[in-house]
């Protein structure tokens, strides 16, 4: 008998239970009653978009709001030091979204002037004298480049991380294009697009600025108490008009252009209930944030506090006392509406607006179509082989099926341990697989027969054959994975689905061909004198 041939029998009789356990049985038992579209439903065999159907959509990254939002910050941050320190300029204003003007500096404060926009804005802006106390700031190449490079990554990050909230199954979410500016994103299962896209594309930016006056009715109204224009250092905010007993109305608030504290300051949010028990948002801010909360309230106790949600007051309670580290949204919100504003600000804001560029829609119907074309082929294959097998290669050709059957329960098995998204590539890969399988067995074979050729026994032929044919298929299959690794680092989507049922395909064809084929073979000779074999 074999040397340590039982052993070999019960490692590959384990392997077998273990990965049919795994990999098969659950699919078996959840098709049990279900159309054969839904054969690859296993509980942790997950289904990518073209299999299960979902939504995908090509987003653009308008950088241009992220230039405009740092010379805007800029400009402003400039404005109020040149007020503490009592430098009056006629204007500080923007003229494009890299470039800003500042008018009116007084010649006898020009030198203060340059050290504080130095020190505020030097390391964004090249800053170009004119005459009259005119200064013109423009971004710096670098800081250009390097702001719309964050805007596209800082945009990708949030729409993951929103995505995720979401709980969908194995999104994408990744650069696409050449532009630098463009962002694919896959939801698998999706049914609720509109609610997906919305929440991908919102804003999501809070901020709590003083009340400088208001409520006001009208924005005319606002206007004139303010000469017919809004201070330089303002801005207007529609809203909600809390002061209305009942159903609350729209009002107009002026406030600072420069937010006391911004979502970025927070550290929680999460659902709640306020007094009349209705749905409202409880945040809490961080260390830093707090601290600034608590000044900006202590110094402003009796005047109100607008609460801003992507440019529209949700609420401007008065402040009655020193608050620090918390606080509370309060409005005509439903709880689904309450839940996607905890998702967003926990997200964080996006750091420019977003417009759709592409949007496609694979509904359940065409997955289920591509699941059974899928199943159809591979059987269609496995049948064919089969058949070749058997034909050429006679009874070892059964030797060859049961090791490319047991490959694929493998495969199927470290597929669905691992959650793995099957897509219609990966089902490609399951059908090179069994090609894999039978290749690796036609160079045994055909290694056996030359060994029977040169009136070989047919133990020392077998024996032969696996020997000098190992090498051969352990260097053609790490070179294959190698391949499979750069697929999956370098591929997204569909590629990387391929490739990770090619990765654990070869490792399984390995073991099969090499180790089950041969302890198949010497469970058969061992057993009786054998003068000839069928292959």
């Amino acid at each position: 008998m074999y040397k340590n041939l039982r052993w070999k029998i019960l490692v590959t009789i384990g392997v077998m239970v273990v990965f049919y356990a795994v990999g098969v049985y659950p699919i078996q038992a959840q098709r049990y009653g279900l159309p054969i579209g839904d054969l690859l439903s296993a509980k942790r065999l997950k289904l990518g978009l073209d299999l299960q159907g979902g939504v995908h959509l090509v987003l653009r990254v308008q950088t241009d709001d992220a230039l405009r939002l740092e010379t805007e910050t800029s400009s402003e941050r400039l404005r109020e030091e040149l007020r503490n320190q009592n430098i009056t300029a006629s204007a500080v204003n923007p003229t494009s979204s890299t470039e800003f003007v500042v008018e009116g500096v007084a010649q006898d404060r020009d030198a203060e002037f340059r050290r504080i926009a130095d020190d505020q804005v030097g390391t964004l802006f090249d800053r170009a004298s004119g005459a009259g106390g005119r200064y013109t700031f423009k971004m710096k190449p670098n800081v250009d480049v390097r702001t719309r490079q964050d805007s596209v990554t800082q945009a990708l990050q949030t729409i993951e991380r929103r995505v995720n909230a979401l709980g969908v199954s194995e999104p994408i979410v990744a650069p696409h294009g050449t532009a630098g500016d463009q962002i694919l994103v896959q939801l698998p299962g999706v049914t609720e697009v509109n609610r997906a896209k919305e929440i991908i594309r919102s804003t999501a930016l809070l901020e709590l600025k003083i009340v400088e006056d208001g409520p006001f009715p009208t924005r005319e109204a606002l206007l004139q108490n303010h000469g017919g224009a809004v201070p330089s250092d303002m801005e207007a905010v529609s809203g909600i008009d809390d002061t209305v007993e009942g159903a609350p109305g729209t009002a107009y608030y002026l406030v600072r252009k420069i937010a006391a504290v911004t979502g970025r300051d927070l550290r929680t949010s999460r659902p709640t209930l306020d007094e009349n028990n209705r749905p409202a948002i409880a945040f809490m801010f961080n260390r830093a944030g707090a601290r600034t909360f608590g000044t900006v309230t202590g110094a402003n106790v009796g005047r109100r506090l607008a609460i801003i949600l992507d440019g529209r007051v949700q609420l401007a309670p008065v402040i009655e006392s020193r608050i620090t580290d918390n606080g509370r949204i309060t409005g005509s919100f439903t709880q689904q509406e309450v839940n996607d504003i905890v998702l967003l600000l926990k997200s964080g804001a996006l750091p420019a607006s977003l417009t759709y560029l592409e949007e496609r829609s694979v509904g359940p119907t065409l997955g289920a179509d591509s699941i059974r074309a899928g199943v159809r082929a591979s059987v269609a294959g496995l049948a064919l082989v089969a058949l070749f097998m058997l034909v050429y290669y006679k009874a070892a050709g059964i030797n060859a099926i049961l090791s490319v059957v047991l490959n694929l329960v493998i495969l199927l098995g470290f597929m669905a341990y691992i959650g793995a998204v099957m897509t219609l590539p990966g089902i490609a890969g399951f059908i090179l697989t069994i090609g894999m399988g039978v290749d690796s067995n036609v160079l045994i074979f055909e290694r056996i027969k030359e060994e029977l050729a040169a009136s070989k026994g047919v133990r020392q032929a077998v024996a032969a054959g696996f020997d000098r044919v190992l090498w051969t298929i352990v260097d053609t299959h790490v070179a294959s994975l190698i391949a499979a690794g750069f697929l999956f680092q370098f591929g997204t989507g569909p590629i990387r689905g391929f490739a990770t049922t090619l990765f654990f395909g070869l490792l399984s064809n390995v073991f099969t061909a090499v180790f089950v084929s041969r302890t198949v073979f010497e469970t058969i000779l061992s057993r009786r004198t054998v003068t000839n074999l069928s292959i």
